[in-house]
């Protein structure tokens, strides 16, 4: 009985701080100061309505209205920063090849017609002829105000010094997440630079859902800034 007496005003306590503190969590928190809040966001510049990772792909998503587009960056062999998803360039290209064999100005063009990976038995059509692999460069000077995830695709810390350098400048600290869904690489992303909001990897997502039903989130501090969370039906396909 006395054991009772004890832990119910305990457990009570933690549960009214936690909710408490879940609603008011500037409280013991400050308050990240972001430039941009998004919603919609174009994933690979909008995949399966151009071809994925194309500027003609990120001129139509924001045409179509979207906040911020996502894109993912590797290095060619010249130490290059290109925007593609693939290192094997066999699912998007006519070569065997991966993009880390390539100069850049030797890699192929992508083919006209491309399967989006996300979307079994859809395909999506070249538009404008537009069939480069875009330097990230390219993109910052196109979209300068325009907020972008860069998905650091590679645990490469020359990749990572070599966007950092990028975003720095074209002055995007403030309009560019970085990471990638392995805590590793996020991670490194954050040391390399904390004023550049990262997204949560996979491991961190995991944790964010834990500690949420354990009413723990209220009490612990998250460095990342933005959450991206990958649709069950596409993680399953």
């Amino acid at each position: 009985m006395l054991g009772w007496a004890i832990a119910l005003p305990i457990v009570g306590t933690y549960i009214i701080t936690s909710v408490v503190l879940l609603n008011f969590p500037w409280l013991v928190h400050k308050k990240k100061k972001l430039k941009f809040r998004c919603r919609h966001i174009s994933h690979r510049g909008g995949a399966a309505e151009n071809l994925e990772n194309t500027m003609t792909a990120y001129h139509h998503a924001l045409n179509m209205g979207t906040e911020m587009l996502e894109l993912d960056v590797r290095l060619t062999a010249d130490k290059q920063v290109v925007v593609c998803h693939d290192d094997d360039l066999s699912r998007v290209t006519d070569t065997e090849y991966n993009i880390s064999d390539f100069n850049y100005k030797d890699l192929p063009p992508l083919m006209k017609r491309l399967n989006v990976q996300f979307q079994p038995g859809v395909t999506c059509d070249v538009k404008n002829d537009d069939c480069r692999i875009p330097l990230l460069e390219s993109v910052f000077e196109a979209f300068p105000n325009i907020p972008i995830n860069v998905d650091i695709k590679t645990n490469s810390d020359v990749l990572i010094d070599k966007t950092h350098e990028l975003i720095c400048k074209y002055n995007r600290k403030d309009l560019t997440v970085w990471g990638n869904f392995s805590k590793e690489v996020t991670d490194k992303c954050y040391k390399k630079d904390p004023e550049i909001p990262i997204m949560f990897s996979m491991k961190r997502c995991a944790a964010l859902v834990l500690l949420f039903y354990t009413g723990l989130l209220p009490f612990i501090p998250i460095k990342e800034s933005f959450l991206e969370i990958m649709l069950p039906v596409t993680m399953i396909r």
